[in-house]
């Protein structure tokens, strides 16, 4: 049982919560001598009566964020890591165009750089396929032995491949003389014909894609 200093002291602490709760909730202070709270701990030096109706204009207002200690220097920081963000970005993406246009320009140079290889290359071939075409055209169809007709074979499947990597013959005859691809070594009158018509190809003429691989030997009429 407890004694009598005990129960004077109980009687106390609950004399003590009476009065506290008929205080108005302003002014109420609970301290429990055992509560450990998390956070800043605090002393109140002193006590001043405040009337309910006047609570919410005593009350302390809040800092505005842009005058609180240290939020101007952090905006800043804030501030300069946008712009140097921005910064980087550009460059970013300035250097990644530089960059596309650079690769662009190399596979351009490359592309030509090739053609110019095999344009060189397939000229020197032009002569063979003349041989070819002088040969075959020495032939009569109808004594053509099986063996000729092998020879003609092989050249047709060199002029497919041919054309399928670019190269193709002008065909001037008919068509009206251009110096860009037709060079001219016979003139003839013909009031038959049209002025400038070639009317006939000595020497074909090929093209590599859009350049002109040998010009046309041709005779041109009026």
């Amino acid at each position: 049982m407890a004694g009598k200093g005990g129960m004077d002291a109980m009687l106390k602490r609950l004399q003590e919560e009476k009065e506290n709760e008929a205080l108005p909730a302003e002014q109420k202070l609970i301290v429990d001598p055992n509560r450990v709270d998390a956070g800043t701990r605090v002393s109140i030096d002193e006590e001043e009566d405040v009337d309910p109706e006047e609570a919410d204009a005593k009350r302390p207002k809040p800092v505005p964020k842009k005058n609180r200690r240290g939020s101007k220097a952090l905006m800043k920081e804030l501030e300069d890591a946008h712009a140097l963000a921005d910064l980087n970005k550009e460059k970013y993406t300035r250097l990644l165009a530089d960059f596309d246009n650079m690769r662009a320009r190399n596979e351009k140079e490359n592309a030509k750089m090739f053609d110019y290889g095999a344009s060189d290359a397939i000229e020197k071939l032009l002569p063979v396929i003349d041989n070819f075409e002088r040969a075959l055209g020495s032939l009569k169809e109808e004594e053509k032995t099986p063996f000729e007709e092998g020879i003609e074979m092989i050249y047709k499947q060199l002029m497919e491949t041919l054309n399928k990597i670019g190269v193709e013959p002008m065909n001037a005859e008919g068509k009206e003389f251009d110096p860009n691809y037709h060079n001219a070594v016979i003139h003839v009158k013909d009031e038959n014909l049209g002025e400038n018509i070639v009317v006939e190809e000595m020497q074909k003429g090929y093209m590599y894609k859009d350049t002109v691989l040998r010009h046309s030997m041709v005779k041109v009429a009026n």
